[in-house]
């Protein structure tokens, strides 16, 4: 996700971002960041960017791309405007998520929550959260400054309690230094 921009308004949450420009015609290559975008990416939805001036586009068609899908914007009609867009988050209002199952968290839930090790030690808090294609993992810093990431697999993250703003982690020895 290093290529996105930053963080989306509190109202407003990202489902994809522009990677690059296709072709000469104002197509993009977006990058997707929910697993139902197969279902968003269609012909006539709308979307808003995180840019300074947000802006509506409207797609007019899409098609998969290595992974990812290759957008024409009925708004964007040439190769300049479609640069521009390079790393432009395209946003829907919050209440458009999918329901969450009981072990799933939203990203942005996870941050700032407290990371405690199994024996009740503190870790440190959550700083950010990467989102990868095989699993994601949780930027902790320590209280003393260390960084590091810890994949997001239950075997070390056991336990995930929001409402306490508290991660339980079982990790290897190591880690942090």
């Amino acid at each position: 996700m290093a290529e996105g921009p930053s963080e989306p308004s509190d109202d407003r949450i990202p489902v994809g971002y522009v990677r690059k420009a296709h072709g000469i015609r104002g197509d993009v290559v977006v990058r997707a960041l929910v697993q139902d975008a197969g279902e968003r990416f269609v012909a006539g939805a709308s979307f808003v960017t995180d840019e300074s001036v947000p802006q509506t586009l409207t797609i007019e068609s899409v098609a998969p791309l290595q992974g990812d899908y290759r957008i024409s914007f009925g708004e964007v009609d040439d190769r300049n405007r479609s640069e521009e867009l390079r790393g432009t988050q395209i946003t829907v209002p919050a209440s458009e998520r999918r329901a969450l199952d009981d072990d799933e968290w939203w990203p942005e839930d996870l941050v700032g929550c407290n990371v405690m090790s199994v024996d009740g030690g503190k870790v440190g808090a959550v700083h950010e959260v990467i989102i990868g294609a095989a699993q994601d993992r949780l930027v902790v810093i320590a209280p003393d400054g260390t960084k590091a990431e810890v994949p997001f697999v239950e075997a070390l993250v056991p336990k995930v309690d929001i409402a306490n703003d508290e991660i339980i982690v079982d990790l290897p020895d190591g880690l942090f230094e």
